[in-house]
């Protein structure tokens, strides 16, 4: 307690005197003391520095900010979507049902207008982000769809999805079904678009990353492409170093890298440039654990791609520093797996999902 105390972490009564009443406040810590809570500024617009939001009735396993910050959306073993606002008081103002099984991954699309989701129901969905509709479902894989992304084009309109029936495939919204299906040969559980949408990056059960070219494909991708499906089709690109599931990835801010993680309790950021001298994996990050459950722990990178983050099955969300890898934050406050987190597109706002049924909305110092 002496320790606490001199950090200023008790919270006590002050003293009544003349004219004044009892009330609890933080000890004040002396001016000779590092770390000093409430005492820096705050560094986001949110009500106070940690939100928790509540409403889901199952396990949170994703969420992600509106390209303009306003809004977040989580969705998860409920199978329902959820879209909150980021200020105020964090109201959940929209909730979206349609999906039949849990919802494992889902995206914005580069304009914020729509969102999409996957679920183990075999199905991708699209919904109108302003009216909560639901105004496509795509059909055509056979197993669980474990990961989607968008492409960061505006205007293209691409969806990837990764399967455990082994395939990937391409999916235009303007059109009915999947325009490009490709044979992975092992279940693919995370997909991510490279920056120009002319590429594909996969990784799963094989414990390898793959990059595939859609113009070597498929012709090019800004002419559209006609409805295939590939069984021989070859990856351009293919990264070692995992030595389990690929659990999730996400492309840097400025295109060039890729963090992925794995069930083998590792992040590794890729240099993914067309030219590459020396080994490709520039950073191996450890700290976090997938547990014996092996969930599909997602990862992030920061909007300046300064740091990345990820859950972990010890409760804990970790916050890493990109190029050296050392660990910048461990934040507690979750009571089961943290599924995924995502950082908010211009202030130092983290979000987490866990398993505890709990959203929680966190500022970092700037």
């Amino acid at each position: 307690a002496g320790d606490d105390a001199e950090l200023g972490l008790v919270a006590q009564k002050q003293k009544t005197g003349a004219g004044s009443s009892a009330a609890l406040a933080v000890a004040q810590p002396s001016s000779r003391q590092k770390f000093k809570p409430g005492a820096h500024q705050r560094t986001s617009s949110l009500d106070a520095p940690i939100m928790l939001l509540e409403g889901h009735e199952d396990a949170v396993t994703c969420v992600e900010f509106s390209p303009d910050g306003a809004t977040v959306a989580t969705a998860g073993a409920d199978k329902t979507l959820h879209l909150w606002n980021v200020r105020g008081e964090c109201e959940n103002f929209m909730m979206c049902r349609g999906h039949k099984n849990a919802i494992l991954d889902l995206r914005w699309t580069a304009d914020g207008d729509d969102l999409v989701t996957c679920s183990p129901d075999t199905t991708l969905r699209l919904w109108d982000a302003a009216t909560g509709a639901q105004t496509k479902t795509m059909k055509g894989h056979a197993g669980f769809v474990n990961a989607c992304d968008v492409s960061r084009r505006a205007g293209a309109g691409l969806v990837v999805s990764g399967s455990d029936d082994r395939t990937w495939k391409l999916w235009d919204m303007r059109v009915k079904r999947a325009v490009m299906s490709t044979h992975d040969g092992f279940p693919v559980t995370a997909v991510a678009f490279g920056a120009d949408g002319n590429a594909v990056f996969t990784g799963g059960v094989e414990e390898v990353v793959k990059m595939w070219d859609l113009r070597a494909m498929s012709g090019s991708v800004t002419e559209g492409f006609a409805s295939s499906s590939s069984s021989k089709a070859a990856p351009s690109m293919t990264l070692r170093g995992h030595a389990d599931t690929i659990t999730g990835m996400r492309l840097s801010p400025d295109g060039l890298r890729l963090l992925t993680n794995g069930a083998d309790d590792a992040m590794r950021v890729w240099d993914v440039r067309p030219y590459c001298e020396g080994d490709r994996c520039e950073r191996l990050i450890r700290g976090h654990n997938h547990g014996f459950e092996k969930a599909l722990l997602r990862c992030a990178w920061s909007p300046d791609g300064a740091r990345v983050a990820s859950g972990s099955s010890c409760r804990n969300v970790f916050v890493w520093d990109a190029s050296s890898g050392k660990i910048e934050y461990k934040l507690p406050g979750h009571l089961g797996t943290v599924h995924a987190v995502a950082f908010h597109p211009s202030e130092p706002i983290l979000g987490s999902a866990g398993a505890d049924r709990r959203v929680f909305l966190g500022e970092l110092a700037e």
